[in-house]
């Protein structure tokens, strides 16, 4: 299947980043190359794009996709929270702008095969971002204590239903080995009330999402790198951050705030003591959300938010 995903916030996301011709920008999630060849359309001569992915198949995609600015892009295999790295080893110590789409690609949860979605029912159980990574969600499912499971549902789901459903994948596998999608939505099916999942969405939305989190690291990574990425801006340059849900938001939100405005002195001080310097300015005091057009033609642009810090 070809890889196919419909950029989220394309031009917002863009005209945020206010491109210079001359200047170098990172795509910290690469993905089809979407984003990045609107940056490429506006690079000039001397302009450069780093794109970074850790999925191979958006690496293929992307490298075909952006080959008419093969001069100006680098495409490297990595995860963004290896940014530093990846800008030393090609002698870069400052970039103009640096962006991140987090989340599923379309691709990803439409080939059953790399196991994201609960809609297939033979879909197996991966759900890895990196294909190299050798754990699986169907290791997490079948080897986390209930407690875990119970944790990662609870907190990354945000399912009221967390202990329940924990209770009832443990239950399960004590019988056989949970190996496919089809299996698991089942299993998430029994643990909730008729009465709720005849009102709300897919039962199995939650529990999945709360996997994939756990399995690809992705607060964690979130929450380590946005300093860095922050300190890695010259003055005026900007990082913009798409998020899909309230977990990522809030992380983003609060981080931007603190580089925004770090004092931790007491409210009643005259000056401040503590010797913390702001690193810029929020741009977006509220996220930047897509337009009601872009929703009707990619519903799964409903939930994203755009939130822009600049470096000072």
């Amino acid at each position: 299947m070809m890889f196919e995903h419909k950029s989220v916030l394309l031009y917002e996301t863009i005209d945020s980043l206010n491109v210079k011709p001359d200047g170098i920008y990172v795509d910290g999630t690469l993905g089809g190359g979407g984003h990045a060849l609107e940056v490429c359309r506006r690079l000039g001569e001397h302009g450069r794009l780093i794109g970074i992915d850790q999925d191979s198949d958006a690496i293929a995609a992307a490298t075909e996709r952006l080959k008419e600015y093969k001069d100006k892009v680098t495409v490297v295999r990595s995860n963004y929270e290896n940014i530093h790295g990846v800008l030393a080893e090609l002698g870069i110590e400052k970039v103009d702008g640096i962006y991140l789409d987090l989340g599923v690609s379309s691709y990803q949860l439409d080939v059953p095969e790399r196991g994201f979605t609960y809609r297939e029912e033979d879909a197996p159980l991966d759900m890895r971002m990196d294909q190299r990574n050798p754990q699986t969600a169907a290791d997490i499912i079948n080897q986390y204590s209930e407690f875990d499971l119970y944790r990662i549902i609870r907190d990354y789901g945000e399912d009221k239903f967390a202990k329940n459903i924990a209770k009832h994948i443990v239950r399960a596998r004590e019988t056989k080995p949970i190996e496919t999608a089809g299996e698991l939505s089942e299993i998430i099916k029994g643990a909730i009330p008729a009465k709720i999942r005849a009102v709300g969405g897919h039962p199995s939305k939650r529990t999945f999402q709360a996997i994939r989190i756990e399995l690809n690291h992705e607060l964690d990574v979130l929450k380590n790198s946005l300093d860095t990425m922050i300190g890695l801006l010259n003055p005026g340059g900007r990082l913009s951050i798409i998020t899909f849900h309230s977990l990522e938001d809030r992380i983003v939100k609060t981080r931007f705030k603190d580089s925004e405005d770090p004092c931790i002195c007491p409210p009643g001080f005259p000056v401040c003591v503590c010797g913390r310097k702001s690193m810029g300015k929020v741009v977006t005091r509220k996220p930047i959300l897509p337009s009601e057009e872009e929703i009707s033609e990619n519903k799964r642009s409903k939930s994203s938010k755009l939130r822009v810090f600049e470096r000072i």
